[in-house]
């Protein structure tokens, strides 16, 4: 061959590579954001556009019962486009707040609706076209401001409504529980781009004193002809609707003449209208859509690459899109505290602790420790100014608790994982106060409800509900707290809470059910047994249903929070003593009846992969030796459960708990929150890489992994064999190299050095 030919082929080559290398560095990992991922089916979340931990999110309203205001039915119709949303939540709806609907016909009716076609979503953007009229609709945001862009292509009667009186999760019966309820709106037309107002509603899931949402619009182009409306009645002209109690709007009309596009930015604020002005002066001065869309996906991408893995484009779908979910909520309300002024960071919307504290706050600590340190002193000043840490929050008001106390739990992860910027000295006021201090019969809303039980019966009775539930989460609650007393060296509370923390054996009940042994079973407050429950009354009888590990109690015989157990069953529960697995194994039979145990948990259905109850339950195989099956159960999980498609989280993500639990897992470690160490398994990457705080790194490498090879051989940490299936967070908060050599049958690896009990 010509010397020159071979030289050329060779420098094209070179070329090719160099090009490619290129084109995959330049790859973001935004473009790996799905938001319709969880969309179809029980996910819940939200589509719209979102900046991390942002305050507003707007988004598509399908109907009023819809928590994040979507619905993938085709066949509902979109009746208009709120600033407010939540994502992955279950119960009753909060927020939806400050409505726009663009339209193309004479407004003769405050209601207007249409069918969808076209609908897009991705990182920061939005967009669907209104069959009706023909109207393309945009959205993109920043933190604080929605901005929204209408391409009308029948270029006739272009109109939009604002309106402040729409919420979602309306009853027709007033005070209905879980309903939001209306107080009162305002809205102002300031000249012929602007107009301001003002929702205002109570209510919701956490069932929260009222909250006032301000906004403040400017439009880019003028409007020619505008009106308002006060409940069902239409005023030509009228300029403003003050607030008397009912719910108010206003419509636009612009130029024939003009260009079809309208573009406007809705600032939001808890403060004021002025500051919700001030939000749109301060984060979009302009009035470029696609930079701002940009912008928004520059700090997503600041947050995603802190991980980077080798994967298929499926896997980096699931793995990004999951990071997404995480991030989206709470929210960063900082500087929108409308009650009160502290210099501390103030973060709203824990909907809820109960689901995020397990796996979605330790993801957080590892991609931006200083955004959870400021999430936890955001709790402490609500603890500080309100009376207690809130379990969950939402629209400015605690409410509800579902089971512990477990923002105890976020605390102690953040105290044993060295997260600076805390006042540790405060937070342990704040949890103390938790578990000493009844809440005064409000323990639906924070603190310990039944604590006067638990702190003088050792558990919580049956007089009290979710009994069972709140005994088991009030121990390890106990346990993270006095690892945080025993760290400021208060050695009297850690003793008294060290040794509480074994409360749960108070309610274990020495009993069979499907070859097992032992239970978390309900005591009456004399400390009897109970075998039965009252269901309902038939014919002026009494029903009683015999209470077994497997019986669910609500809602068929009584409320939804009013069972023995939240959400859950004894078989679940039972497995749920984090802080002492070695002696839950001790009180089941032994490492082989505790196998059994796990093994007929999993094979006989009683996991359920859509809550958070068994976030742990598959990694419990660790403590008896076989991180092999822990690898197994895990992996199974995901295969069967988890995917790219619209349907592909298996539950309400609950603001991101689903997704954070597959993320740790698909990465091979899983935290058990409240303690400094991970548990490893097989990952599902080639290579992870964590990008830490001064320039360090920490990757883990999974050599000769396949579709077969799911199983760990061996593993070496920098260099150095590593034999246990379990790895401290300071190793890797220090930087360095896991490496794996996978196979493709159950090895011995990690059998002989279990996790930790840490006293």
């Amino acid at each position: 061959m010509d010397i020159y030919k071979i030289i050329s082929s060779k420098i094209l080559v070179f070329i090719f590579v160099l090009t490619s290398q290129n084109f995959l560095l330049s790859q973001n990992y935004y473009t790996y954001i799905d938001p319709f991922i969880g969309s179809v089916g029980k996910g819940n979340v939200f589509v719209g556009p979102a900046a991390p931990f942002g305050m507003v999110k707007p988004g598509p309203d399908y109907g009023l019962g819809r928590n994040s205001g979507y619905d993938p039915d085709t066949l509902q119709t979109i009746f208009g486009f709120s600033q407010t949303h939540v994502s992955g939540t279950g119960g009753g709806p909060k927020y939806g707040n400050i409505s726009i609907m663009p339209f193309n016909e004479e407004f003769n009716s405050i209601y207007q609706e249409s069918l969808r076609s076209n609908e897009k979503t991705k990182c920061g953007y939005y967009s669907v076209n209104l069959k009706k009229w023909n109207i393309n609709v945009e959205l993109t945001t920043s933190d604080r401001v929605a901005f929204h862009r209408y391409t009308f292509l029948n270029n006739n009667k272009k109109g939009i409504k604002i309106d402040a009186g729409s919420f979602l999760g309306e009853e027709p019966i007033p005070d209905s529980r879980e309903a939001q309820q209306f107080v009162g709106s305002e809205i102002q037309i300031l000249s012929d781009t602007e107009i301001q107002g003002y929702s205002r509603i109570r209510g919701g899931w956490n069932n929260g004193e009222a909250y006032t949402v301000y906004f403040y619009a400017v439009f880019e182009q003028p409007f020619t002809n505008i009106g308002t409306w006060k409940g069902n009645s239409i005023f030509p002209d009228k300029k403003d609707q003050p607030d008397t109690g009912e719910k108010v709007g206003a419509y636009l009309f612009f130029s024939d003449s003009q260009i079809g596009i309208v573009q406007v930015k809705i600032g939001i604020s808890f403060l004021s209208s002025q500051k919700a002005k001030y939000n749109i002066e301060n984060e979009i001065p302009h009035w470029d859509f696609n930079k701002e869309l940009q912008e928004t996906c520059n700090k997503w991408e600041a947050l995603l690459n802190k991980i980077e893995i080798e994967g298929t484009r499926d896997q980096k779908i699931m793995f990004y899109t999951a990071l997404y979910h995480t991030m989206l909520m709470p929210v960063d309300r900082t500087g929108e505290n409308p009650l009160w002024t502290a210099s501390l960071p103030y973060y709203d919307d824990f909907y809820a602790i109960w689901d995020t504290f397990r796996s979605s706050h330790p993801l957080i600590t590892l991609i931006d420790p200083a955004r959870q340190a400021d999430i936890v002193n955001a709790m402490l000043n609500i603890y500080k100014y309100d009376g207690y840490l809130p379990d969950a929050r939402s629209g400015n008001s605690n409410g509800r608790t579902q089971g512990g106390s477990n923002a105890e739990v976020m605390i102690a992860d953040a105290f044993v994982k060295g997260l600076g910027g805390i006042d540790y000295g405060l937070a342990l006021k704040a949890m103390l106060k938790d578990a000493m201090y009844p809440p005064g019969g409000n323990g639906e809303k924070e603190g310990r409800g039944g604590l006067t039980d638990y702190n003088s019966l050792g558990y919580v009775s049956s007089r009290f509900v979710r009994a069972g539930t709140r005994t088991v989460e009030y121990a390890y609650n106990d346990y993270c707290l006095a690892q945080v007393a025993k760290g400021k060296k208060r050695k009297g509370e850690y003793q008294r809470f060290i040794k509480q923390s074994d409360n749960w054996t108070n309610l274990w009940r020495d009993i069979e059910d499907n070859g097992s042994q032992g239970f978390i079973m309900p005591r009456d407050p004399s400390g009897k047994w109970i075998d039965s429950i009252q269901c309902d009354l038939t014919e002026g009888r009494y029903n009683f249903v015999k209470y077994t590990p497997l019986t669910n109690e609500w809602p068929i015989c009584i409320c939804w929070w009013c069972g023995f157990f939240y959400e859950a069953t004894s078989w679940e529960y039972s497995f749920y003593v984090p802080h002492d697995v070695p002696q839950l194994i001790e009180k089941s039979g032994g490492k082989a009846a505790f196998h059994k145990r796990l093994d007929t948990f999993f094979d006989n259905g009683y996991y359920n992969v859509g809550n958070e109850p068994s976030f742990l339950t598959s990694m419990l195989y660790h403590w008896i030796g076989r991180p092999d099956l822990s690898s197994q159960r895990t992996r199974a999980i995901i295969d069967e459960n988890y995917n790219s498609t619209r349907n592909g989280i298996p539950g309400n993500d609950d603001s991101g708990a689903m997704s954070s639990w597959l993320a740790f897992h698909m990465m091979g470690l899983y935290p058990n929150a409240g303690q400094p160490y991970y548990l490893l398994t097989a990952p599902y990457f080639k290579e992870t890489k964590i990008k830490l705080d001064q320039g360090k790194e920490f990757i883990m490498l999974a050599e000769d992994l396949s579709n077969k090879n799911v199983y760990i051989k061996s593993a070496k940490l920098n260099n150095k064999p590593f034999n246990q299936a379990w790895i401290d967070h300071q190793d890797i908060i220090n930087g360095g190299k896991l490496v794996f050599e996978m196979t493709d049958k159950p090895s011995d690896w990690g059998n002989s050095i279990l996790p930790p009990t840490i006293k």
